[in-house]
């Protein structure tokens, strides 16, 4: 009962006009940016990061989970119009999506996807409602070494489980973490990696590098390998955009089975919705093998209403897991953890007790922006559709016009130019080579945590290592990263194998 008192105020909060109109905003950006290829929900809050520090924080968080949610939304419509995912948790929604699209059901596919990603997202809010404050209360148990132990099981998961190779992620990972010790040690007050340069004396700013790696080094990479033209030709979404009783049917189980597999992925630091759903994807493919009449391969819609169930799930769920716990699971997640500490917040425990207002403001914005999402996603697809005929030239020359304006806003510094120029290139080289770019974030994110977090618990056992493994939750914590890599390992070898046969 206190919980839902305490939601309510939420909606109290939320529901002001001036927080309504942020929701909205968010989700429409974030659709925008979903739709269009190459951009994502990522790069739209690391633009926005910049520009929003002059918001009440409540505002800006509330805008931020829009654009968050709604990157997941628009992500499939490319993928089921053009088969060209927007980004890479619609990979899985592409395989039978685009094939309904071939088959004149392209407006059903659109409402599958809406409706799955609304139920998802739905689902995971009100389980993020009661299951936050108790995790929040949970971590309180949290010492130096349980939150080391976080932040490794955050880096090692991140870099090697979800890349095609472990080598690329750990190196990106060594580079944020690189990035992240410059400056002034905040305990010994000397400077480091700075080369006596002034500039650095505070660091290299989390928003410059977020901004120049995920939204500058992409505007480059794409104009350097000629990928402004044209990727396929758009299917028209023709006939009614909802689903008859006989497609709900099919279709919810789909919904239910996708949201209950994107769920636990919300506190994995796996690196997003790329596996849970094509874990949903998988399991609805077995399923379909023991009917009579197998629809995959054919436009299943069950093979479309799963993943977009399960991807919505898992960041609604990573929402929870970062309040509560402080805790990324994806780059968009550790841009929005950045932002917290920009304003001078902690996720966490002692988040829920200095800032109820916020927390729970944002909590319920969940719940407004779910359904806010699906009335302009649900009958307006095709419309969204439209802003793919934008020449990628100007949408591009636009992205880079609002990096250097972004940045130097907050900073009124040239060098910070120089420093977002430098950064973008080694952003673009990553992306060139494919080195991943969420263990960077990460890494530079979590690093100053697990640092201090390790000083702190060398210092009060004096200097006894055995602290590190010692205690319940730092053993569960180690033992559900090994399980995690043993897994992954097996998966990795299996399909070799198949590969090679």
């Amino acid at each position: 009962m206190e919980t839902l008192s305490l939601l309510l105020d939420g909606f109290a909060g939320a529901l002001t006009l001036q927080n309504l109109f942020w929701v909205v905003l968010g989700c429409f950006l974030g659709t925008a940016v979903g739709v269009m290829p190459g951009l994502g929900s990522s790069m739209a809050v690391a633009l926005l990061l910049p520009v929003t520090f002059a918001l009440d924080p409540t505002a800006a968080f509330i805008m931020f989970s829009g654009v968050y949610f709604g990157g997941l939304f628009g992500d499939s419509t490319m993928g089921i119009l053009m088969n060209t995912p927007g980004q890479a948790s619609a990979i899985a929604s592409t395989f039978e999506g685009h094939k309904m699209a071939l088959t004149g059901r392209a407006p059903q596919a659109l409402a599958t996807a809406a409706i799955g990603a609304f139920i998802g997202g739905f689902v995971a809010s009100v389980v993020v409602v009661f299951f936050a404050p108790f995790l929040a209360e949970f971590s309180t148990q949290f010492g130096p070494a349980e939150f080391f132990a976080l932040a490794l099981f955050a880096f090692v998961a991140t870099s090697s489980v979800v890349t095609d190779s472990a080598i690329k992620g750990l190196l990106s990972l060594a580079l944020g973490l690189g990035i992240a010790v410059v400056g002034i040690d905040s305990v010994t007050g000397i400077p480091r990696f700075t080369m006596n340069s002034p500039y650095l004396f505070d660091g290299i700013s989390l928003v410059t590098v977020t901004v120049a790696v995920l939204a500058l080094g992409e505007v480059i990479y794409f104009a350097t390998t000629a990928r402004f033209q044209s990727q396929g030709r758009m299917l028209k979404a023709q006939g009614r955009p909802w689903l008859s009783r006989k497609e709900l049917r099919e279709a919810t189980p789909a919904w239910l089975r996708g949201t209950a597999i994107g769920l636990p992925f919300g506190v994995v630091p796996a690196g997003g919705a790329e596996i849970p759903t094509f874990l949903a994807f998988g399991a609805e493919r077995k399923l379909d093998r023991r009917r009579r009449d197998p629809q995959f391969g054919k436009g299943a819609i069950r093979g479309l209403a799963a993943p977009e169930a399960a991807g919505n799930a898992t960041t609604g769920m990573a929402m929870g897991a970062l309040l509560a716990l402080g805790l990324p699971i994806s780059a968009t997640a550790a841009i929005m953890l950045a932002a917290f500490r920009q304003y001078g917040l902690q996720p966490g425990p002692l988040l829920f007790e200095r800032a109820p207002d916020l927390v729970w403001a944002l909590l319920a914005s969940f719940f407004i922006a779910m359904i806010v999402l699906l009335i302009i996603n649900l009958p307006f697809a095709m419309v969204w559709a439209k802003l793919l005929l934008i020449p990628r030239p100007y949408l591009y020359a636009g992205i880079t016009v609002f990096c250097g304006l972004g940045i130097y806003a907050t900073s009124g510094s040239t060098f910070d130019l120089l420093m977002l120029l430098g950064v973008g290139l080694v952003g673009f080289l990553m992306r060139m080579h494919d080195y991943p770019l969420a263990p960077l974030i990460i890494g530079m994110v979590l690093g100053p945590l697990a640092e201090t977090s390790l000083r702190d618990a060398l210092i009060s056992a004096d200097g006894d290592a055995s602290v590190l493994v010692s205690g319940p939750i730092v053993l569960v914590l180690y033992g559900v990263l090994v399980i995690i890599l043993l897994l992954t390992l097996r998966s990795r070898v299996t399909s070799r194998t198949r590969r090679d046969v």
